[in-house]
């Protein structure tokens, strides 16, 4: 299957995607890269165009940012919504205006919906009610993911067939937009077909081996609670934003409001945070593991994905 590289003429702009699972170093490596290559960073994350919402959501610091420009993030408060949509008009619209300036654009993060809306646009059913989604985790959880995936064959078996029986992720997706539409995933796909991007892409996915990440998780949440966390969703509560927001049901603010309104002990709440924010990790992974266009590297590789980089980049000569 042809990458994104191979696919877009080279009059198109071109973009360095970084992804990979939290915790992984995207912000450290990125940085670095673009300060090096007189580039700037669009956040592909969901939870930091986000303002007030900094310590949970890993966002670079004022110091990291003075290094490097960023662009989409603190752009909305907690209650106001945002989608994949959204963030792909903004982004068209930030890449544009780098593009005329002369400038690469990094995109950076780990929501793989707002890279997948970037680079190979969005059909009817990428957004879906998050209670679906929510009650197809609690199933997943309490029968196991070979369940959900005998039921998506009996309603749509090409995508049964594509999908491996252990991917948790895309046989909840495939079901949702089941629920969601009344029609079959691999019917939408095929309407909407992918066959064009707006861009000529690098994606570079960044990795480690899973212990060593899952190691990189627990530290992160630790850290987190020792610089305030617990304080930052208290100040969001106490100025009006309520816990059902979309914002405030992610990892992290979720699990610190229960702990606030006392539904759970603060130990009880950082290991359920670990545990969920590795499963989310795991969940990260998948996704991006499916894009055969994404070129891996473990963050230590940094010189190498710089050498790629400016390969990649030499083409635009």
């Amino acid at each position: 299957m042809a990458s994104d590289e191979e696919m877009v003429s080279p009059e198109k702009p071109f973009i360095i995607i970084i992804a990979g699972p939290t915790g992984v170093g995207k912000t450290r490596t990125a940085i670095y890269l673009a300060e090096a290559l007189g580039a700037e960073i669009i956040s592909a994350d969901a939870m930091q165009v986000y303002r007030r919402m900094d310590i949970g959501t890993a966002k670079p610091t004022v110091e990291e940012q003075a290094r490097v420009r960023h662009h989409l993030i603190d752009i909305v408060e907690p209650d106001e919504p945002f989608s994949a949509a959204r963030f792909k008009q903004l982004a068209d619209r930030v890449i544009k205006h780098l593009h005329r300036a002369g400038v690469v654009p990094f995109v950076v993060g780990g929501t793989g919906l707002y890279i997948k809306a970037l680079t190979r646009g969005l059909f009817e059913a990428d957004e879906v009610d998050e209670s679906i989604r929510a009650r197809l985790l609690s199933e997943a959880e309490a029968h196991g993911t070979a369940a959900l995936h005998a039921r998506l064959k009996k309603v749509d078996r090409e995508a049964a067939c594509r999908i491996h029986p252990n991917d948790s992720y895309r046989i909840i997706r495939a079901l949702e937009v089941f629920e969601a539409t009344g029609c079959p995933i691999s019917s939408l796909q095929k309407q909407h077909g992918f066959s064009d991007t707006s861009y000529r892409a690098l994606k570079v996915g960044l990795f480690l081996e899973r212990p060593v990440l899952y190691d990189r998780i627990d530290s992160r949440v630790d850290e987190m609670m020792d610089s305030g966390f617990v304080g930052e969703v208290r100040g969001l509560l106490e100025q009006g934003f309520s816990p059902e927001l979309k914002s405030m049901q992610s990892i992290g603010y979720r699990h610190v409001a229960e702990f606030l309104r006392g539904g759970i002990s603060r130990d009880d709440m950082v290991e359920q945070l670990k545990r969920d924010t590795r499963r989310y990790a795991k969940r990260q992974l998948t996704w991006f593991r499916a894009d055969p266009g994404m070129v891996w590297f473990t963050p230590s590789d940094i010189e190498a994905i710089r050498r790629k980089i400016e390969a990649f980049l030499g083409q635009k000569a």
